[in-house]
C-alpha cells in the first residue's frame, strides 16, 4: 500500500474550510490510532473540519485514514509523516515537521492514556523529544546542506518513534478496547 500523494491532498483540503493542513491533521490521526484502536474516521474528520464535513477532499482524506492506520498496525516500519516533499524549502518542511509532532501530541492526549511515567522509559523520552520538536526551526548559522541533513534525522527520528509508541502502546489500546465495550456510546477524538 503506498503512501498518499502529499501534494494532491493539500490542493484538495486548499478547497475546503479544513481548520488545519495535512501535516497537522495526520499528527492528530496518528497519535490518536497509538493511543486508541476505536478512533474512526468520522472522528477525525470533526477534529479537522466543520461539522466534520470534507467535501471533496473526502475521498482523499479516507486514503490518507486507511494507509495510516494500515502501515502503523502492519508492524512493518512502513510509516511514514505526509510532509512537503524534499523540493520545499527546508524552513517549510521544518516548519511543516513541528506542525506534525504538535497534531501528533494533540491527537495521542485526546484518548485516555496511563501517566507517561508509568510507560516504558522511552515513551517518555520519545514524547518529550516530539514536544520539543514543535519548535523545530532551520539554523541559519549552518549550511543548506547541513540544515537538509539535520531535518532528513529529525523525520527517521519521529517516524521510527512513532512506530515504537504504536508498538509499546498496544497494551493501552487494548484495555481500552476492552473497557469501552461496555460503553455505548462511542469514542471521539476529543
Amino acid at each position: 500500500m503506498s503512501a498518499p500523494d502529499f501534494r494532491e491532498i493539500e490542493r484538495q483540503l486548499a478547497g475546503t474550510r479544513a481548520l488545519t493542513d495535512l501535516p497537522e491533521a495526520h499528527g492528530t490521526l496518528t497519535g490518536a490510532l497509538c493511543s486508541s484502536s476505536a478512533v474512526s474516521m468520522q472522528d477525525w474528520l470533526r477534529e479537522i473540519f466543520p461539522e466534520g464535513v470534507a467535501g471533496a477532499a473526502e475521498t482523499p482524506m479516507l486514503a490518507v485514514y486507511e494507509w495510516t492506520r494500515h502501515v502503523l498496525e502492519s508492524g512493518q516500519l512502513e510509516f511514514q509523516l505526509l510532509l512537503p516533499d524534499d523540493e520545499e524549502p527546508v524552513a517549510l518542511r521544518a516548519a511543516a515537521l513541528g506542525q506534525w509532532c504538535q497534531g501528533f501530541l494533540y491527537g495521542l492526549g485526546s484518548n485516555p492514556i496511563p501517566d507517561i511515567d508509568q510507560l516504558p522509559e522511552q515513551v517518555g523520552e520519545i514524547v518529550r523529544d516530539l514536544t520539543a520538536m514543535t519548535r523545530i526551526d532551520v539554523d541559519e548559522a549552518e549550511s543548506l546542506e547541513d540544515n537538509e541533513q539535520a531535518y532528513s534525522e529529525l523525520v527517521e527520528f519521529v517516524r521510527i518513534g512513532v512506530q515504537l509508541l504504536h508498538d509499546e502502546l498496544a497494551g493501552v489500546r487494548e484495555s481500552a478496547a476492552v473497557g469501552s465495550d461496555a460503553d455505548d456510546k462511542p469514542p471521539s477524538i476529543h
